[in-house]
């Protein structure tokens, strides 16, 4: 005689769902820096002891891929079961010096989206030098008077002119979407970043140099955000287990641009990455990467220019239907490896 265990069928039910949350999808993950850094407003660094406990929970329980792999099986066959695409933005430094190091020790590999332009700068990127001049322990003149794209603006720092050691470690959690500020400087960041992000390039560091000198600061770039030289870029892609993509020129919302603008960025990118490492670069990143920051026209530039892919920066998996044009990706943070799991794992439920 048979006997029915009641709810035996939900149960089932819910554990092949819980398996098809895997099945032929897969994720991608975004990083920047691969460093401890003193203030980071938009989370971008993850300390490298985290970094290896999160490369040990891919190689554990995931299936990683790279960019290139993953682009040909989507034309070709199945996507293995918890795939997972690791990449990263920029170009920063630390990805050869503390990065590549992990990634090799777990045989993952990784895809770093260059912006060709900063290569081989003295300068930090323009809001890694907005958290220098601002966010930092030092003193700043109480008043700021700035003129932008015809405009003047008007901040009143009072108090918060004077930036104390123990308050700048009070508050060096503070990131750049939460609500509140926890004091006029803070404000001050979020205000000029806003004001600074549709900026072309020759107009934003214009205004980096005026900032400079209001605040009587020097034009030095700290280790932890400098760029990658090309003698680095070089070693970096030694060895094959790291490729090298596009990030356009100067890193600009390419949405703000007109459409010889775009071409100029994304194709003068891809040619002077090409000349340096001497073979064609395929991948390509779109800047900021949310829908907004692109347009139609800007993945028609991107695809017309030779690319074989492009990756955007809003959440989601991708399967064998995603367009290779727009794919989604997550942006990883200073997990634990334990929290990274968590987090992995509702990725693929996104």
């Amino acid at each position: 005689m048979e006997m029915r265990i009641r709810g035996i069928g939900t149960l089932r039910h819910a554990a092949r769902q819980v398996k098809g949350r895997f099945a032929h999808q897969a994720v991608i993950l975004t990083y920047h820096r691969i460093a401890e850094v003193r203030s980071d407003p938009w989370a971008l660094c993850v300390r490298p002891q985290y970094f290896a406990e999160q490369l040990e929970v891919l190689r554990r329980d995931y299936h990683p891929l790279s960019l290139r792999q993953l682009t040909t099986i989507m034309r070709t066959g199945d996507i293995p079961r918890r795939a997972v695409v690791v990449t990263f933005d920029d170009g920063y430094a630390n990805n050869l010096s503390h990065a590549k190091p992990l990634l090799e020790r777990y045989e993952i590999p990784a895809t770093v989206f260059l912006t060709a332009g900063a290569v081989g700068g003295e300068r930090e990127f323009w809001d890694d030098e907005l958290d220098r001049l601002l966010l930092q322990p030092g003193t700043l003149p109480e008043t700021l008077h700035l003129s932008l794209s015809g405009r003047s603006f008007y901040w009143q720092l009072g108090e918060a002119a004077h930036y104390r050691e123990e308050a700048s470690q009070r508050h060096h959690r503070w990131r750049a979407w939460e609500e509140e500020t926890p004091t006029a400087r803070y404000v001050l960041y979020r205000s000029l970043y806003q004001l600074l992000l549709p900026l072309p390039d020759e107009e934003r560091r214009q205004t980096l140099n005026d900032l400079r000198a209001w605040a009587g600061a020097e034009p030095v770039s700290r280790p932890t955000h400098r760029f990658l030289s090309p003698d680095e870029v070089a070693a970096l892609a030694q060895g094959g287990l790291i490729e090298i993509g596009s990030h356009t020129m100067t890193h600009p919302v390419l949405s703000a641009c007109s459409a010889a603008a775009q071409r100029g960025e994304i194709e003068q990118s891809k040619a002077r990455l090409e000349e340096a490492l001497g073979h064609p670069v395929t991948s390509f990143a779109y800047p900021y990467g949310k829908p907004s920051h692109y347009t139609a026209e800007t993945v028609a530039i991107v695809r017309e220019a030779g690319f074989d892919c492009a990756c955007a920066r809003f959440g989601g998996v991708v399967r064998r239907d995603t367009d290779p044009f727009q794919l989604p990706r997550f942006h990883i943070q200073d997990y634990g490896g334990e929290e990274f799991a968590r987090q992995v794992s509702k990725c693929f439920v996104s």
